[in-house]
């Protein structure tokens, strides 16, 4: 799913070292050390799994071995797709708890397609600017012309630049390259940290392999039975109603930078500010833009690099596709929102800083105008996880004014994609799989809590620890009593009483 999240890495503000990672094994995994106590490795796997003995990939892993007495190896996935799993890894004395990491080795890949791992590329850094800038809201059939025009460049630059690597960087994949990982790790069966789109791994993982499952936490669930674009919508609803609570705790608070003192003229003020930025792209005063203007840069080749040799363009604009972006990014972490508080302050004033640094943050660009490859990955795994409509008036919405459009409209490259997906949406089971722990939080908004109850009621050893409070995801998040229900479940397979539900601050 496209959930346009902000990477856990970044919001613990990693700083990733280079890897000084061994040569791909193709049995066990040959550990090298890689800083700061970590240990990194190359996992060798099939590109086509139906052909085994053809072409392979090979894959970034890397551990934090445990501080006492080992248990096993329990493998982490941040969710995206597309955010790199090693980085998570590298956070984990951030992410995961003290007492499990004294018994078990923190393990994190970057799948297929992502960061380390032969990673999708699609676009140069200029025409990504442009694709991700598009008008999300289009008032006109010229504009609708033209966002279809840079989608199918997008997907049209995926076949030219990845075309090999498409038709296998779905989550089906994924989930057998975690099948090979958890024997490489000499495990019997597979001990599992899932967030966001890391729990549609998981759940699909425990549907093909449910004997393979030791303890899975799959935390703020996604539902892989809702068509593609309803779970665009659905999640729309989900910053919608995140941005709402914020709005109501903001004007509480005597620094709110509203000037209406009601829920629903507050809220006119967001809309209000995010049409300005449609007509009239809102400039930043953090000075000039590093990177070089797209006709510039197609001229010299478009390939997204030396910058250095040319000057700085002009003053970045926020565009109402990055405003959005802006606003919806502090939503995910509700430590976040004085960030927002700020964000808005300053965007009403004129200035889109703060809302850059927030979409760049959510894209993966970087402070020279460069780009991960989070976007691109994040694109190729959702085109190849669910059929999506070839009509683009199907991407159209009114729903979740705000974000409804943008988060809708952001899956259109999956109308022309080259390659056809690889699943279908499904209820999944996992019958006979040991039990699983969801967690689902009440007004999450990337991961509606009911996908959540969903998903428990899908899967057939499933419960679920509800946690009555806001942000993405819940543990690790400063919740003692989830921390202490995942914490003992990882190290005992025990799970909470069905029911259980863990209070929120205040």
């Amino acid at each position: 799913m496209r959930t346009w999240e902000r990477a856990r890495a970044a919001v613990f503000a990693l700083v990733l070292l280079s890897c000084g990672c061994s040569a791909p094994s193709a049995g066990g995994l040959a550990w090298a050390d890689c800083g700061d106590g970590f240990e990194c490795a190359r996992l060798r796997v099939p590109l086509d799994y139906s052909v085994p003995g053809g072409e392979h990939l090979s894959l970034g892993v890397v551990r934090l071995p445990a501080s006492g007495r080992r248990i096993g190896s329990l493998v982490v996935n941040p969710g995206g797709p597309g955010v790199s799993g090693i980085d998570y890894a590298r956070a984990a004395r951030s992410v995961v708890g003290a007492a499990v990491r004294e018994r078990f080795d923190v393990v994190g890949f970057d799948p297929r397609g992502v960061g380390e791992s032969a990673p999708i590329k699609c676009l140069s850094d200029a025409r990504l600017d442009a694709f991700l800038a598009a008008d999300p809201t289009p008032d006109s059939a010229a504009e609708q012309a033209h966002l279809e025009r840079v989608s199918k460049e997008f997907a049209d630059g995926c076949q030219a630049r990845s075309g090999r690597l498409l038709a296998h960087v779905g989550t089906a994949d994924t989930a057998r390259d975690l099948e090979s990982l958890r024997r490489a790790l000499g495990e019997a069966r597979l001990t599992y940290l899932g967030k966001s789109y890391g729990t549609f791994l998981g759940a699909i993982y425990a549907d093909m392999y449910p004997n393979r499952v030791r303890a899975m936490v799959l935390d703020g669930a996604v539902d892989p039975a809702l068509p593609r674009l309803r779970l665009a919508r659905e999640q729309a609803a989900g910053f919608e109603l995140a941005l709402r609570t914020y709005v109501q705790a903001c004007l509480a608070e005597q620094a709110c930078p509203f000037r209406s003192h009601s829920l629903a003229g507050a809220l006119a003020e967001v809309s209000s500010l995010l049409r300005r930025t449609d007509s009239h792209p809102l400039p930043s005063t953090a000075g000039s833009d590093p990177s070089v203007d797209p006709e510039t840069r197609e001229r010299d080749g478009g390939t997204g690099s030396a910058k250095s040799d040319v000057e700085p363009s002009e003053v970045r604009k926020a565009s109402e596709a990055l405003a959005t972006l802006g606003l919806l990014t502090p939503l995910y972490d509700r430590n976040s929102w004085p960030e927002l508080t700020e964000t808005l302050r300053q965007a009403f004033a004129g200035d889109s800083t703060l809302l850059l640094r927030n979409a760049d943050n959510l894209t993966g660009r970087q402070d020279d105008g460069t780009y991960t490859n989070q976007t691109e990955a994040n694109l190729a795994i959702n085109c190849a996880d669910g059929p999506y409509p070839h009509n683009p008036n199907a991407y159209a919405t009114r729903e979740s004014p705000r974000f409804g459009p943008s988060i809708t409209w952001s899956y259109l490259p999956c109308a022309y994609w080259p390659t056809p997906p690889t699943l279908t949406n499904k209820p999944v089971k996992a019958h006979g799989a040991a039990p699983i722990l969801i967690i689902g939080t009440t007004r999450d908004p990337a991961t509606p809590y009911r996908w959540s109850q969903t998903l428990a009621n899908e899967l057939d050893s499933a419960h679920l620890l509800t946690y009555n409070g806001d942000g993405h995801t819940a543990y690790a998040n400063g919740s003692p009593c989830v921390d202490t229900q995942v914490d003992t479940y990882l190290l005992t397979t025990t799970t909470p009483p069905d029911g259980t539900i863990c209070p929120g601050p205040g």
